[in-house]
């Protein structure tokens, strides 16, 4: 069992001088990973490297070669100077960086393959391939879900904040018909007030006080019944919408699912969707709503290699590290398929490939997730 915390860096020395002593004769497989080692996201980029020696692991094969380098948090120096030296090390491709903020420094690495776990570009473009979950995978998985319910008005919520126009242009290419866009002010101060207007809370509140002070004059058992029933409610009347995509996460999408549940959204008029939640348990005890859908990768898959990795290291893995370990899947598959890999363009496979996250395809220079639809109720995950 590895000791990860302590000799993380012993670790990484370990594979640098590996590598150093391997046979120059190019029948070895090199691996950079560009990882955060140091900084304010280093459990992040050690819990990246001990995915990565899983695989390595499962992989079983010699003539892949690992070296890692520590890319710092938010460091171009340190970047550029781990790149540097993983190509001076003879490898041409890396995993990573996670983070797409460092793609513009990567891309004048014109050589160097770069296989990122970000999520927010889904194209192939120059030397770069991200194989995070993009939004544009679990958008189309929303909809395909919501088309099959038969829901035809969706309002599709996000916040006004950094990645408002990333989500913009993304929300173009939807294929749903009928659907409106509310962007929402994310302080739980202001966002209660934006959804009762949303949901015409106010006017349905009235017309439960008029609906209720009618039935009051009355003496028929009917009314009696009526009446009753409208005591138990809070508003009356339904929202002009069946179905919300609510593209947010953490506590801000608590929030988001508490004022939609305060201002009386019946969840058996409207169906409540969301984007990758990485299976966060803290939904079952904080969220208000007892049937969200989202889109993720393969749960049984995750848990699997959640719990090897804590079996063999003692820790807790990072949610995306299963990315890693899907990465360096994919190099491998491309090299041993073409006992070598030349170019970005030998990834532009024809087939779909299976990973930990389950099926991805690389169609039209894009990389696309097929993702499966969980539901979180009762405490549990349950696919759909």
């Amino acid at each position: 069992m590895i000791k990860p915390i302590i000799t993380i860096l012993f670790y990484i020395s370990i594979f640098f001088n590996s590598n150093l002593m391997c046979d120059e004769n190019n029948k070895e497989l090199k691996i950079g990973l560009l990882a955060p080692f140091s900084g304010v996201y280093k459990n992040l980029g050690e819990s990246l490297l001990l995915s990565t020696q899983l695989a390595l692991s499962e992989l079983n094969n010699k003539k892949i070669i690992i070296i890692p380098r520590d890319s710092g948090s938010n460091d171009k120096e340190k970047l550029n100077i781990a790149i540097q030296e993983i190509i001076s090390s003879g490898a041409k491709i890396i995993i990573g960086p996670p983070d797409s903020e460092d793609f513009e420094e990567i891309k004048k690495y014109k050589d160097t393959i770069f296989i990122s776990l970000s999520n927010k570009e889904s194209k192939i473009e120059n030397n770069i391939i991200s194989i995070g979950i993009s939004l544009e995978s679990q958008i189309k998985t929303i909809e395909d879900f919501i088309i099959k319910q038969k829901k035809k008005k969706t309002i599709i919520m996000y916040p006004k904040n950094d990645y408002t126009k990333f989500i913009d242009e993304r929300i173009k290419l939807t294929k749903l018909k009928n659907y409106k866009i509310f962007k929402y002010n994310p302080d739980p101060k202001v966002l209660t007030g934006e959804i009762e207007k949303l949901t015409n809370y106010s006017q349905r509140k009235r017309n439960l006080s008029s609906r209720i002070a009618m039935l009051e004059d009355k003496d028929d058992e009917a009314s009696k019944r009526e009446l009753l029933r409208l005591e138990q409610k809070y508003t009356l009347g339904k929202v002009n919408f069946d179905s919300v995509i609510i593209i947010d996460f953490g506590n801000s999408l608590k929030s988001v699912l508490a004022s939609l549940v305060f201002s009386d959204v019946n969840e058996e008029d409207v169906l409540f969707t969301t984007v990758n939640q990485w299976f966060d348990e803290s939904i079952f005890y904080e969220n208000s709503v007892k049937s969200l859908y989202y889109p993720s990768i393969d749960f049984a898959n995750f848990k699997k290699h959640n719990n090897k990795y804590y079996k063999t290291f003692q820790l807790y893995p990072n949610e995306i590290t299963i990315l890693a370990y899907d990465a360096l899947g994919l190099i491998y598959y491309v090299w041993n398929k073409n006992n070598k890999i030349n170019s970005i363009n030998d990834f532009f496979l024809k087939e779909k490939i299976k990973g930990k996250i389950g099926s991805f395809n690389f169609n039209e220079k894009k990389v696309t997730q097929e993702l499966k639809i969980y539901k979180a109720e009762n405490k549990k995950f349950k696919e759909f």
